[in-house]
């Protein structure tokens, strides 16, 4: 089989399903910018600091997969073919989130992403899973896209903000907090 079809040549590209949609619909950029996300989870997963994390690393990259499935799916195929998202995996999230807590300084104050290259990645994953959640619900404005899709995208930008954080901790980087402008005299 090639990789290449020719069938999106004029800007369009199917469901599963069939349903063909044009490259700009809103689902296919919510779908797109998971798989986008995948990538730099992967990226994430490569870092010699996330070693210990690479299983867990590898189960988030299954669960975009899961939710990429049901974006590019026709409503009724979703209850024929496709891989789960249970509130478990949400649960598995902030399980990950307490540890770390416990583990990393209190937050005082906002942080400036950066100070080594793995958090900086950290961060780029963080925005993009974001804007995911954002065109996620854009499209669940004019369809229906199950509710867990949403949390479970909700938490993960949660998860990826303290994942920098633990990075920073064990990479022994110190983390920048904003200090604000603030113009004299007012």
């Amino acid at each position: 089989m090639k990789i290449y079809t020719k069938t999106g040549d004029k800007g369009t590209t199917s469901l599963i399903g069939g349903t063909r949609l044009s490259k700009a619909h809103v689902r296919i950029d919510a779908y797109g910018t998971v798989d986008e996300l995948n990538s730099y989870i992967g990226m994430l997963r490569d870092q010699p600091v996330n070693d210990s994390r690479k299983e867990l690393l590898k189960e988030i990259q299954d669960r975009l997969f899961t939710i990429g499935s049901h974006l590019a799916s026709e409503p009724d195929q979703k209850k024929k073919i496709l891989p789960d998202l249970r509130d478990e995996d949400i649960t598995l999230l902030e399980k990950e989130m307490d540890i770390i807590d416990a583990q990393v300084p209190p937050l005082r104050a906002f942080i400036l992403p950066g100070g080594h290259a793995s958090v900086s990645f950290g961060h780029l994953a963080r925005t993009v899973c974001r804007r995911a959640e954002r065109a996620v619900i854009h499209l669940q404005q004019g369809e229906e896209v199950e509710p867990v899709v949403v949390r479970y995208l909700n938490r993960l930008s949660d998860y990826l903000f303290m994942l920098c954080r633990a990075m920073a901790y064990e990479l022994k980087i110190e983390e920048i907090t904003w200090q604000p402008r603030v113009a004299k005299g007012k």
